[in-house]
């Protein structure tokens, strides 16, 4: 929801804009890619302007879909990581109009859910929806009907932009946005068609979060803002922070998924001709132990000399310090002279 964050984070953005003009991601400056899009890609479709999710497919190697946020109308995206081209466009049918679409999760049985879950009005709407449908053993452009379901939440109406499907159990869950951090909601173990579906709080979420993914085998969730990013232990939803991601510096920071082997963590951002930034997924994706037979707590992710905790958010504001310092001494000099 771009609304909100860029009247907040106007200054901020510019500064994360000015790094970027320094620091190109190694994706983006011709490193060698695999066919699957694992080291990153381009969206180059004029038509998705505003990405706000992403999903791996598991049918289709090296594809990701993808969704605009609004004003758009009842899309998914097939994008080929390899070119960074939409091979498929699906319409949705069977639904109303798609209101504030802010998330994409794929299920067992190769079920892609999409989360209408965004709240322009600030928390006010009073249910909110999830799409289901079938993905398509082809990719071309088809008119697809999917399930419609009415969420609700246990405890009010609010704002989210992250919903994740369970790849072992099929649960469906959505994680709140709020500035102070939010709450993890569990839908119920199967959604119906008939009424409300009331989606519980169950952990807090230590993030302003904006997205969140699965890991292939269901044993880690990571969950990003437009800044920072966590990774937690799943266990059935008792969940158990383990570090801190390491999460790129964009635009708009607003989708996340595991690739399909669980190996990368893809990073994608709003806007025309959009980036998606491919970085290595702690422990691979699953939840081994790390070689000192920590789990993974937060104290170890930040005393490493490669710790992920503060990598690149580290980097951007040194970048910006340091051109910003260059800038006004040169300016002195020339005074001076």
């Amino acid at each position: 929801m771009r609304r909100s964050f860029a009247a907040r984070a106007g200054a901020l953005l510019a500064a994360t804009l000015l790094v970027g003009a320094f620091a190109v991601p190694a994706s983006a400056a011709g490193a060698d890619r695999d066919d699957t899009g694992d080291k990153g890609f381009t969206i180059e479709d004029p038509r998705i302007t505003e990405s706000s999710g992403l999903a791996a497919s598991r049918r289709h190697p090296g594809i990701y879909w993808t969704h605009n946020d609004s004003d758009d109308g009842p899309y998914l995206y097939a994008v080929d990581s390899a070119t960074g081209k939409t091979v498929a466009r699906l319409t949705l049918t069977g639904i109303g109009s798609p209101r504030d679409v802010e998330a994409i999760s794929i299920g067992p049985g190769d079920k892609i859910y999409v989360g209408d879950i965004g709240d322009n009005l600030g928390g006010n709407w009073p249910y909110v929806w999830i799409y289901e449908l079938p993905e398509p053993k082809t990719l071309a452009d088809a008119t697809v009907r999917a399930t419609q379901y009415v969420v609700t939440y246990a405890d009010g109406a609010r704002d989210a932009e992250s919903l994740v499907v369970h790849p072992k159990t099929g649960r469906v869950y959505i994680i709140d946005k709020n500035e102070d951090g939010g709450h993890l909601y569990e839908g119920p173990a199967t959604l119906s068609t008939r009424g409300k579906n009331v989606f519980k709080p169950i952990a807090t979420v230590d993030l302003w979060a904006t997205d969140a993914a699965f890991s292939p085998d269901g044993t880690q969730l990571a969950v990003r803002g437009y800044f920072g990013g966590i990774r937690y232990g799943w266990n059935g939803g008792d969940l158990k922070r383990e570090g801190r991601l390491d999460v790129p510096l964009q635009r708009q920071g607003e989708s996340l998924s595991y690739s399909a082997d669980g190996t990368k963590l893809m990073y994608g951002s709003e806007g025309t001709g959009s980036s998606v930034v491919a970085e290595d997924a702690p422990d691979g994706g699953s939840s081994a132990k790390s070689p000192s037979g920590k789990d993974g707590s937060d104290s170890a992710s930040d005393s490493s000399g490669s710790s992920a905790a503060t990598g690149n958010v580290k980097f951007g504001a040194l970048a910006v310090v340091a051109v910003v310092a260059a800038f006004f001494g040169f300016r002195r000099l020339l005074r001076r002279g």
